[in-house]
């Protein structure tokens, strides 16, 4: 250690860590010590940037709340989300995207053909699908957890103390015996990510728009298979190219048709809808 210089720092960082060897947990750990030692040499980071670093991880930390996940967004912005999913989107099931920092872990529960819009004012869709297998068997009793922003893209949580009840626009379905799934809500609109914390002021540095796609939210799980948490998209809509937090996937583009030119689908509705969009959820096997 008495001889310990810019070099030779990095493996005796390493070491002082007594893992279990060949673990995951140590592959993870120094690899991140590599990668960290390695970057801070190449950009000869000075010690205002060291401590400009650390500031801004500290006001995204202040700045969070179980209803607000700064360190998520910053994730998303990065592109490090959309990384992350797209790694771990194989064996045939849907493709991942963002979670988002809206998420809430404890919607309330809907029966099929509720409406989440909850009067709020826009065009009123019906989203439906069926969750399947890979080999494109139906999975009842799959669970669809669904949230989203409204028409004027905003989310509920964001207003509280306004009026604004944070469960609005959620909603926790259950498949029916042909894995099928239905609801009403109103059509999404494309919204800026919060601007008014660290990020927003890592986006405005880098001279970059803050604005995602029009979607739909979800996490999809069901018994014996891997859960996905992805986004919906709709077709020629604003953003798909350029969304702020890259989740857009050719494959999570749906069509959005007018309700007219559907017909009835058969489904029991709470509300009738002024536009369709269909999209089946693919679920790999665990393992």
């Amino acid at each position: 250690m008495r001889d310990i210089n810019q070099f030779s720092i990095t493996k005796s960082v390493k070491e002082s860590f007594k893992t279990e060897p060949g673990s995951r947990f140590e592959q993870l750990l120094h690899g991140l010590i590599d990668h960290l030692h390695d970057y801070t040499r190449e950009m000869n980071l000075t010690h205002e940037e060291w401590i400009g670093v650390l500031n801004f991880l500290y006001a995204c930390g202040k700045i969070s709340t179980p209803e607000r996940q700064e360190f998520i967004l910053l994730s998303d912005v990065l592109g490090f989300s959309a990384l992350v999913d797209m790694i771990n989107s194989r064996g045939g099931a849907t493709e991942g995207s963002n979670l988002g920092p809206f998420y809430l872990p404890d919607a309330p529960t809907k029966a099929l053909g509720a409406d989440l819009s909850d009067g709020r004012d826009g065009a009123t869709i019906l989203v439906h699908g069926k969750v399947t297998d890979s080999l494109h068997n139906p999975l009842p009793g799959a669970i669809v957890d669904t949230w989203q922003a409204d028409a004027t893209g905003t989310y509920p949580i964001q207003e509280q103390g306004q009026g604004q009840d944070k469960y609005d626009l959620r909603g926790v379905f259950s498949t029916d015996e042909e894995g099928r799934y239905y609801y009403t809500t109103v059509l999404p609109k494309p919204y800026t990510v919060p601007y008014d914390g660290p990020v927003g002021d890592l986006l405005r540095a880098g001279n970059r728009h803050a604005w995602r796609a029009a979607h739909l939210h979800y996490i999809v799980r069901a018994p014996g298979m891997n859960a996905i948490t992805t986004e919906l998209f709709f077709d020629n809509t604003e953003y798909l190219d350029n969304d702020a937090v890259f989740g857009v996937r050719k494959s999570l583009i749906a069509k959005l048709q007018p309700a007219g030119k559907v017909g009835d689908l058969g489904y029991a509705l709470e509300k009738a809808p002024d536009a369709v969009v269909g999209f089946d959820f693919v679920l790999a096997p665990a393992g």
